[in-house]
């Protein structure tokens, strides 16, 4: 496949993982299709990655419609689609759980759980139709996924559904040459992270609240691309990128 046919579509592309992913894939050779709700975000990860290499689409997880017509413009523009990273999410107030509202359990529902399905599922339909058939998708996930932060449990249940769709997926994309793989990120330096180095820190499970330690976004990034420069016969299913002092494993 010529290096101008690797085509990636990365979710959430404006800040964070995101924009570290689509500058990594961007340097391995994809032009990628940076998605989400803030154009100036976008463009802001554009004129970082190399020129000529992206193409800006906002989009919003939530709408079924907005996210047809992005896959819509990919399929015109391009004509094929060879990686998407499902990446765009969010997260409810840290509240008891039995004060979080239905709507904002429903709000982190459709955008981390519905969004990544009906983003999958157009994947499928490009890429079992096209020529070299097939194609890879790789999901956010989280150390979420594993386990649970105090006063998370929506977030915390849609990582673990995520894991699920994963596994679904995969099983299901082997007859179109479809990988379906899933990375599980821990401490991030984002800004979606900055309390946890911010003023008291971050809640623990025995209610005490700490400072934790950070790991540069770019090696969630060179993660996505590893995966993604994958040959289709390999997948990773499942890959944890941590900073290494984190809380996670023990028990603290």
């Amino acid at each position: 496949m010529s290096e101008a046919k690797k085509i990636a579509v990365v979710t959430g592309a404006g800040t964070g993982v995101g924009r570290a992913a689509s500058l990594a894939l961007m340097n391995t050779g994809f032009t990628v299709v940076l998605v989400g709700r803030r154009m100036e975000m976008l463009e802001e990860t554009a004129k970082l990655g190399a020129a000529g290499k992206s193409l800006c689409v906002t989009a919003d997880m939530t709408k079924p419609d907005s996210i047809a017509a992005l896959f819509d413009k990919v399929k015109a523009t391009y004509g094929r689609l060879d990686v998407l990273f499902n990446n765009a999410g969010m997260g409810a107030p840290p509240v008891n759980f039995e004060d979080l509202s239905l709507e904002q359990w429903q709000a982190v529902v459709n955008t981390n759980l519905t969004g990544p399905f009906l983003c999958t599922q157009h994947a499928f339909r490009i890429m079992k139709d096209q020529n070299p058939r097939g194609g890879r998708i790789i999901n956010n996930g989280s150390i979420s996924a594993h386990a649970p932060r105090p006063f998370s449990a929506a977030y915390t249940s849609t990582k673990h559904a995520i894991t699920g769709l994963t596994k679904a997926s995969n099983l299901d994309g082997r007859m179109y040459d479809i990988a379906v793989g899933q990375v599980d990120i821990g401490n991030a330096a984002t800004p979606m992270t900055d309390r946890m180095v911010a003023g008291p820190g971050v809640m623990q499970p025995d209610g005490t609240m700490k400072h934790e330690p950070r790991m540069d976004a770019k090696a969630v990034g060179d993660a996505v691309a590893y995966m993604a420069g994958l040959p289709l016969d390999a997948n990773v299913l499942t890959m944890t990128v941590m900073a290494t002092k984190m809380p996670f494993v023990g028990r603290g």
